[in-house]
């Protein structure tokens, strides 16, 4: 009886595994990832890179009918896709103008991840490093050297619907990481007397800046990711989790910049081990209290642009800015340089950025800075 009843227990689990087996089996097949299954995808990077360079080439010279060509405007996410890029267009030019700046170059290139359906219709997982130029209008690049032109990079995550219908290719839906989501209003900006007081500006000498804000600055170059150098893949630092799934990696990308680079001890309050950080290390708010009311830093300013811009120029790299939405800090970005007027520049994480000016992406009238120095 007991070996009967054992064969039966035998019997009946190897059922029931082979009907899960089968079962998963089943699922997984009909819910796998699709493929290319035009087998195309040469050609369907080729026209991606085709669409940006025309997006781009648009934005730089504000040419909106351009820019309507790559998007299928039938569709409603085509719409909603073009509409965006409409917007992002104007705000660069009024931010241009309110710094007293042209764009002279958009540099983007892309980096596809994955191509997935066929029959004309793809999904596309990519990034793109886009690659800013511009010059002062009182500046000269062709006489007073190359020196005088500024460079900046973004790097987006982007997933995109591409279609070719007879022939010509359109987004006809995209999602990506905005630099400038925050950034569609310049009504408030007085941009006359901002552009006078930063054209009247002198270029900045760091030379003799203190050896650990250099090595800050050198990791924060390093390990920004999409925005980084290509000889760095575009990677973070894979010694720290990543938190934007969760919210947001700029605190975190901070906090390892003052650690690693700038060699500022762990404490209790102020510390990451084993995948976890304390609020002080990875929340925006509570990096910006922890490093002010710790001694380690001070606020040299506070307040919305208008406010603060002036005292900008105070910042040296290694210093931080803290972006404030609503009274509460949603953002940190570390300084890393200064553009040919002396005109503040930042690295951080959520949207990549390389060298891009302090403001360029906060400029809603409801955002406040606060421009912080850091005791190294």
């Amino acid at each position: 009886m007991f070996i009967v009843i054992k064969k039966s227990k035998l019997i009946l689990i190897f059922l029931i595994v082979a009907f899960l087996s089968f079962g998963a089996y089943f699922f997984f097949s009909a819910n796998a990832p699709a493929v290319n299954t035009d087998n195309n995808n040469d050609e369907v990077i080729a026209k991606i890179e085709e669409i940006f360079r025309i997006r781009n080439t648009a934005i730089m010279n504000n040419d909106e009918e351009s820019i309507g060509k790559v998007y299928n405007l039938n569709t409603k996410y085509g719409t909603w896709a073009f509409e965006h890029e409409i917007k992002k267009l104007k705000y660069l030019h009024n931010w241009s103008e309110k710094q007293g700046v042209r764009v002279i170059g958009v540099n983007p290139k892309v980096r596809v991840r994955t191509i997935k359906g066929g029959n004309g219709i793809y999904s596309i997982n990519l990034f793109c490093t886009t690659e800013y130029i511009y010059i002062y209008e009182n500046e000269s690049p062709i006489e007073q050297g190359m020196d005088k032109v500024n460079r900046f990079r973004i790097g987006t995550s982007h997933s995109l619907r591409l279609e070719n219908k007879d022939g010509s290719w359109y987004i006809t839906k995209e999602w990506y990481t905005d630099p400038f989501a925050d950034s569609l209003n310049l009504d408030n900006i007085k941009a006359a007397d901002i552009k006078q007081y930063i054209l009247s500006q002198p270029s900045r000498d760091l030379s003799s800046l203190n050896q650990r804000r250099v090595a800050a600055v050198e990791y924060a170059d390093r390990y920004c990711g999409t925005a980084s150098e290509e000889q760095y893949g575009f990677k973070y630092n894979t010694k720290y989790r990543n938190f934007n799934p969760q919210g947001g990696d700029c605190a975190n990308f901070a906090s390892q910049i003052l650690f690693e680079g700038g060699k500022f001890r762990k404490n209790k309050a102020w510390n990451y081990s084993k995948g976890e950080g304390t609020k002080a290390w990875l929340n925006a708010q509570g990096f910006k209290d922890y490093m002010v009311n710790s001694g380690r830093a001070s606020v040299i300013a506070h307040g919305n642009y208008n406010q603060v811009y002036k005292a900008s120029y105070k910042l040296l790299p290694g210093d931080f800015v803290a972006y404030e939405k609503k009274g509460h800090i949603t953002h940190i970005s570390v300084v890393t340089g200064v553009d040919s007027h002396g005109y503040s520049l930042v690295n951080c994480h959520n949207t990549d950025r390389y060298r891009v000016p302090w403001d360029l992406g906060w400029s809603n009238k409801g955002i406040k800075f606060w421009l912080v120095r850091v005791h190294y």
